[in-house]
């Protein structure tokens, strides 16, 4: 049988000390504002699609008002809006796929230029003149209800001109 002094100590609980406490309590409030900010930074990380700015849907204008054969520059979607002789669109990307310049379209030689290493292409982003070994790449396009949309969030990298990336009214 155990004596008085051997079940006193077995069944005595040691209160919790402050400094314990304090540390405990500073770890989980240093816990929760870890979390805080990784949530914040998260959400200032995710991009802001809203329609009509670069990386949503962009309305580029109603089909008559791009004549067959004419190249549009359209700032917002930082494309150009090829309308073919034949009626049907391309919505060219204006980033050179050599080094990433911005390829503006030079009206009176009718292509477009790359002012960094002298890349040029025609009308459907086709490489005419290298350094540049592929197409300029396009962005997807939906016309509804006469309205011609890009859709700048999903450019398309090509590696060749395909006549199914035109589309038509």
């Amino acid at each position: 049988m155990a004596s008085k002094k051997d079940l006193s100590t077995t069944t005595s609980v040691e209160p919790v000390k402050r400094r314990d406490l304090l540390k405990t309590a500073w770890a989980v409030l240093g816990g929760l504002a870890a979390i805080e900010l990784g949530g914040i930074s998260l959400a200032y990380m995710q991009p802001r699609l809203a329609e009509g700015e670069f990386g949503g849907l962009i309305s580029a204008g109603n089909v008559d008002d791009f004549p067959p054969g004419s190249v549009t520059h359209i700032p917002s979607a930082r494309c150009y809006l090829s309308r073919l002789p034949d009626g049907g669109f391309l919505a060219i990307y204006q980033r050179c796929t050599h080094l990433g310049c911005s390829v503006p379209w030079d009206q009176t030689a009718q292509q477009f230029v790359c002012p960094c290493h002298s890349s040029s292409f025609d009308t459907q982003g086709d490489v005419q003149n290298p350094p540049a070994a592929r197409p300029l790449d396009i962005f997807p396009i939906v016309i509804e209800e006469g309205v011609v949309k890009i859709d700048t969030g999903s450019p398309v990298a090509r590696q060749a001109i395909d006549p199914g990336q035109v589309v038509y009214a």
